[in-house]
């Protein structure tokens, strides 16, 4: 086969992969829902979250506004009032509903965006096997991964609620985590570091250029900091003790009267399968970058930047997209049911890692033209990097280079800490 040859048949692949990548999404997203009544779907917890219902239109929103208005020919919105309702944040795209009022659409009815969903997926058929139009909707799809993570913790915490604890899937737990080990450590002799996206697959903008950076000689912990040593750390005053805190987060302890991670009481924490017995061996999770930098520094410890943290993963890249079975897979999202932190090895999966990073731009770094131009760029301000993938991350969608972001007092997300240390 001559080379034009092989790339075409490569790039034919290429596209057949990211054609079941769509479609798998978008099931896999309705799948999750399906335990879900209507009230369900539309409640909001908070504004840092968004209702069930909410999430599955503005995917489809997406879709509908960038792939289809864009590039189908007599493509005609579903409703011509439903952008308002199901925009995000892109000013390019015009007004928009309150983020705070997501929770007070009653209407359209679960069912009624459920269809429009169908529609819209009927309509990009003709959409996916053009070359031309494969890096949107690698966007797309990746679009549609986060949205998913989302959804799974902004109901968990819309049922935490209820004072009835219900649960979002009935039946067996996973089994418990295995006695976790003494910790271990990778060490890393320091030196110029090669960091960024490597440019072969998708990746988000924030993940380049690539770049160098200098390292220091350090270490990272080969495991995540677990419940059971959470345990430790208030019965040793931990909540209590000033000098272990950020100032801004020992402010935020005490405004708030922050006494344990979010979803606890006594022995117990709040899943999708409602209240259950709290397993010590599994990682702690559902804290913010304050608690995990006050744990780090209780421990001795710190955390790693978010380049220590990637030249150690690079030689674990395969974690994110390895398969279900796959020693190296860690813990993550591969199909609709229980979603737990269990312990898994490798850099990947269970909980998103804190940094002691800012989420700031990479060297170079250049605003896409367009509305897509806002989707991560102008949130580079008083965030911090995670990194990793959590029990919530669809499989595959994480990678080395990937920087996941939030505000240091957001907890509701699979959010945990891996210890670091200087050498």
């Amino acid at each position: 086969m001559q080379r034009n040859e092989r790339q075409t048949a490569a790039s034919a692949d290429e596209r057949a992969g990211l054609v079941d990548r769509f479609r798998a999404t978008r099931a896999l997203t309705e799948a999750l829902v399906a335990p879900l009544s209507d009230a369900d779907a539309s409640i909001q917890s908070m504004e840092d979250a968004s209702p069930a219902k909410w999430h599955l239109a503005h995917t489809t929103w997406f879709w509908e506004t960038f792939l289809l208005r864009e590039h189908a020919p007599g493509y005609r919105l579903h409703r011509e009032d439903w952008p308002f309702l199901f925009n995000s944040y892109y000013e390019a795209e015009g007004a928009r509903i309150s983020r705070a009022a997501r929770g007070m659409l009653s209407r359209p009815r679960l069912q009624e965006v459920l269809e429009w969903r169908a529609v819209v997926n009927d309509a990009m058929v003709p959409l996916l096997d053009d070359p031309a139009l494969a890096p949107l909707i690698a966007l797309g799809v990746a679009h549609e991964q986060q949205h998913i993570e989302l959804l799974l913790t902004d109901i968990k915490h819309a049922l935490f609620q209820n004072p009835l604890g219900p649960a979002m899937w009935e039946g067996a737990l996973p089994a418990a985590a295995a006695p976790a080990a003494s910790i271990g450590w990778y060490a890393h002799p320091g030196g110029i570091a090669l960091v960024g996206h490597q440019g072969e697959g998708f990746a988000f903008d924030n993940e380049g250029p690539r770049h160098r950076v200098l390292l220091e000689p350090f270490a990272l912990a080969d495991r995540l900091v677990t419940n059971g040593e959470w345990d430790a750390f208030i019965a040793d005053g931990g909540y209590r003790n000033a000098r272990l805190w950020l100032a801004d987060g020992w402010g935020w302890v005490q405004r708030e009267d922050i006494t344990a991670p979010l979803y606890w009481r006594e022995d117990e924490h709040f899943t999708h399968q409602g209240w259950q017995t709290r397993d010590p061996h599994a990682p702690v999770t559902h804290i913010s970058h304050f608690e995990a930098d006050a744990f780090a520094t209780w421990a001795g410890a710190r955390l790693p930047t978010e380049f220590e943290w990637e030249a150690i993963a690079r030689g674990q890249d395969g974690a994110s997209s390895a398969p279900a079975h796959h020693p190296s897979a860690g813990n993550q999202l591969y199909c609709a049911g229980p979603v737990m932190p269990m312990g898994s090895p490798g850099l990947f999966g269970d909980c998103w890692q804190f940094t002691r990073s800012a989420y700031l731009p990479y060297p170079g770094f250049r605003v896409a033209e367009g509305a897509v131009g806002e989707y991560n760029g102008k949130f580079m301000s008083g965030q911090v990097v995670l990194r990793g993938a959590s029990c919530a991350t669809v499989r595959g969608h994480s990678r080395v280079s990937y920087r996941n972001f939030f505000y240091p007092h957001q907890r509701w997300q699979f959010t945990g800490l891996r210890l670091a240390k200087d050498v």
